[in-house]
């Protein structure tokens, strides 16, 4: 949640949001879970932000707040906060840890200290040692303290065994962290936010290598009229099976992420015209090739088709440009009666 909204639920102005919150889900039929009514407070709060315009869109499209929905909305657009306090919640383990080894050696540097003058006391003593008794006496002191720094650095080295080992386990979590707020909850495709820095990264790269990079969006054909007649369970059930035959597709370097409702995008690195045109045609006709069946009544749900649009970067164009020729390149398909693939190069020529 962003410090505005935080700001604005410790203030006076908090029940109104709050009501205004409720009022609003409620007119727009969406139940006031505690994820839905901190979406909602994040929205009416920030209605300029990321997630306002997104829920502004979904509203006006007509499109089901389903739980998964939510879940979606959550993870690419209120991950921050929980990130962070993921962050912190390992700092503040990492902190304890390193303050641990820090003592640690503290005490085996001060244990080393007072064996070094424990052995110089005793070659002073081995000078001026008179008999058998005060030989003895002298070697058991040095056995004692010589037992005592093996214990100290055997404890030491076990501290540093169990803080490499709580060190890499923070480290796999953080990892953990990272890869699920950059992944889809419903599809496990890459997220919105995950697409945006890989097109980046992606034109970056093209542009210092002068290498080859497409774009491809896909959108699903008439989505809406699977939620209105079959629920939105069945609406994830689709979403789902278009994102297994993009996964299958997606072989590295390539990427497949889910853009944003029931749309997909698609990055082909380094790959030519031809193969990228291929690829998507295999993909648009895998997609339709099967008859779905809705899994909780198996009723016979036809086939699901889909509509795609790709452009391939010219030197020198911007990632929200190419995106914006992919685009435009999608809605031809629509235009032109949908289930088909259309090259932004293809209008350029027709222009």
């Amino acid at each position: 949640m962003s410090e505005a909204v935080e700001t604005t639920l410790r203030g006076p102005e908090a029940y109104s949001l709050a009501r205004r919150a409720v009022e609003a889900m409620e007119a727009a039929s969406v139940w006031p879970t505690p994820l839905n009514f901190e979406l909602w407070l994040q929205y009416l709060g920030d209605p300029e932000g990321a997630l306002g315009r997104e829920i502004d869109r979904m509203l006006a499209a007509g499109e089901p707040f389903t739980e998964e929905v939510a879940e979606v909305l959550a993870a690419e657009y209120l991950p921050r906060g929980r990130l962070t306090e993921e962050i912190r919640d390992a700092g503040r383990v990492l902190d304890r840890e390193l303050s641990s080894v820090t003592e640690a050696i503290s005490r085996a540097h001060k244990a080393q200290s007072d064996y070094g003058r424990t052995l110089e006391g005793a070659a002073g003593s081995l000078d001026s040692a008179q008999g058998a008794p005060q030989l003895q006496a002298i070697v058991s002191s040095l056995s004692t303290a010589t037992e005592k720094i093996r214990k100290d650095n055997e404890t030491l080295e076990k501290k540093l065994e169990l803080s490499t080992r709580e060190i890499a386990r923070l480290s796999e979590h953080l990892e953990q962290v990272r890869r699920d707020s950059m992944t889809d909850a419903l599809t496990n495709l890459a997220n919105r936010k995950a697409f945006d820095e890989q097109l980046d990264s992606a034109c970056a790269a093209a542009l210092a290598e002068g290498s080859r990079l497409s774009l491809a969006v896909l959108d699903i054909d008439h989505f809406k009229r699977f939620n209105d007649t079959w629920g939105h369970q069945t609406g994830d059930q689709v979403l789902r099976y278009v994102a297994s035959v993009l996964g299958k597709a997606a072989r590295s370097p390539r990427v497949a992420a889910r853009y944003g409702g029931e749309e997909f995008a698609l990055i082909f690195p380094q790959e030519a015209l031809a193969e990228v045109e291929a690829a998507l045609e295999a993909i648009r006709k895998e997609i339709g090739s099967r008859s779905l069946r809705r899994r909780s009544t198996n009723d016979d749900l036809g086939a699901v088709t889909v509509s795609i649009g790709f452009a391939h970067r010219r030197g020198g164009e911007s990632a929200a440009s190419l995106l914006g020729r992919a685009d435009a390149a999608l809605y031809a398909s629509k235009r032109s009666g949908r289930n088909r693939v259309t090259c932004a190069d293809w209008l350029d020529e027709v222009a």
